[in-house]
């Protein structure tokens, strides 16, 4: 039987299919995302009952790198997603997978189509598989500008890295009423990005599509490929030992590369993608507290995680007294997001590099230590535990000094703090090829 939808698209020229096509916000996103005028779009008639889609989706470049998009149209039906729009996302991830390119979705809608009952509930279902089957296959990010709730809510924290504008809203289920009212915050970008869902906040939707310009830019195209960054100039600042681990970072990378992850989640750490080398470098420094919580060594174990599927070089810099010690962290557990971390790194085989800048006792020390290349600074403290509680327990100071370490073969050199760069920049030229998956041919004839 053919719909009325399918009978009026029979009888309309191009020109009045072209007409029925709206200049909207969607459109707008992606032809700012997109490299001028190499944006392709998809299914651009696909229609519901003679209707627009609300979804417009499509393929294009951005710094001359392949990327599919979607973007959610709020002003066709408030955005509601139905069996065509549906079918357009699930073309989008069907294509990237296929191509090796990355996913970028563009969420701002109200909700499901209400008209197609539960038939729309296994559309939301087969996005989901959809987005989980190019999961650690090609790179996904959703960013947030407008309403992000219920199942869309789910598709967009799956993906790899989540950007929001301030004043969207990404939540699972509504209303958040107390007794008193509406949860302050609930809902809320900020909150999304206080509790690890959200990793990069911008301040409106045109900051959003630049940050995700820029992020898709300098990430591999997929698991086999390589990411680039290569347009920062090279750094000359020096590098001090009063430097916090985020200003080394920002020091030892290409000027004006860094982008942090999470900056309102697990905020004794710090995660951040930059450049060395021309070449894209996932971040991690610990020295935003005396110690980890549950929630930095998540926050941790998912950017490291992440840069270990994509085959990005991951540069620790540790300084820190340890894993927090209470009552109340081991009663939530706080243990397992620990050994979380510590496996995280352990199986990593992507390139590690390891320089301790301060402090790294105990559990905390023996945690990152799943390294290709280790450095100390000449001033750094290495010790089986917090050096106060090892006078108590053994009745003596314990050796703190990095050279100890070094003769016993914990790390590879100690360093001054100037030569910071030259050693990171080395060590991660040195195992540029690393490849744990290197085959034996036949073993080699002795004569």
């Amino acid at each position: 039987m053919i719909n009325g939808g399918y009978t009026m698209a029979l009888t309309k020229s191009l020109a009045e299919m072209e007409q029925s096509v709206s200049d909207s916000d969607a459109r707008k996103r992606l032809a700012a995302f997109y490299d001028e005028d190499s944006f392709t779009e998809l299914d651009k008639f696909l229609s519901a009952e003679g209707e627009v889609s609300s979804v417009v989706a499509g393929c294009g470049s951005v710094d001359d790198l392949t990327v599919y998009a979607f973007a959610q149209d709020v002003s066709v039906k408030g955005g509601a997603v139905n069996k065509a729009a549906a079918q357009k996302i699930k073309r989008v991830y069907e294509l990237a997978a296929k191509n090796g390119a990355p996913v970028v979705g563009f969420f701002d809608s109200k909700g499901a189509d209400i008209n197609e009952g539960m038939a729309v509930l296994a559309e939301y279902g087969d996005i989901m598989k959809a987005s989980a089957k190019v999961s650690g296959v090609v790179p996904q990010i959703a960013v947030v500008t407008g309403v992000c709730a219920g199942c869309a809510a789910m598709i967009a924290a799956m993906a790899d890295v989540v950007i929001a504008s301030e004043g969207s809203e990404l939540f699972l289920t509504a209303p958040f009423n107390n007794a008193d009212g509406k949860l302050e915050g609930a809902g809320s970008a900020a909150n999304a990005a206080k509790s690890g869902v959200c990793q990069i906040l911008a301040k409106d939707a045109d900051e959003a599509v630049a940050k995700a310009k820029k992020l898709v830019s300098i990430l591999p195209e997929n698991n086999l490929g390589v990411g680039y960054n290569d347009a920062a100039p090279e750094n000359d600042a020096v590098i001090s030992a009063a430097m916090k681990g985020a200003d080394i970072a920002a020091t030892v990378a290409q000027k004006g590369s860094i982008i942090e992850f999470g900056e309102k989640f697990g905020k004794a750490a710090y995660t951040a993608l930059g450049a060395v080398n021309g070449n894209t470098v996932a971040f991690v420094a610990t020295d935003k507290a005396e110690k980890l919580t549950s929630a930095d060594c998540a926050k941790i174990a998912r950017f490291v995680q992440f840069a270990d599927v994509f085959s990005i070089p991951v540069v620790t810099i540790v300084n820190t007294e340890g894993f927090e010690g209470s009552s109340a962290a081991e009663l939530a557990g706080s243990v397992r997001d620990c050994a979380r971390l510590a496996q995280i790194y352990a199986t990593a085989t992507t390139v590690k590099i390891n320089l301790i800048s301060g402090k790294a006792f105990g559990s905390a020390f023996a945690a990152f230590n799943s390294a290709d290349m280790s450095y100390a600074w000449e001033g750094a403290q290495i010790a089986p535990m917090n050096p106060e509680a090892g006078k108590v327990f053994m009745g003596e100071e314990l050796t703190t000094n990095p050279f100890a370490a070094a003769s016993l073969g914990m790390i590879d050199g100690v360093i001054d703090p100037a030569g910071t760069r030259d050693t990171v920049s080395g060590a991660l030229a040195m195992c540029g090829s690393k490849n744990e998956n290197f085959a034996r041919k036949r073993a080699n004839y002795t004569f």
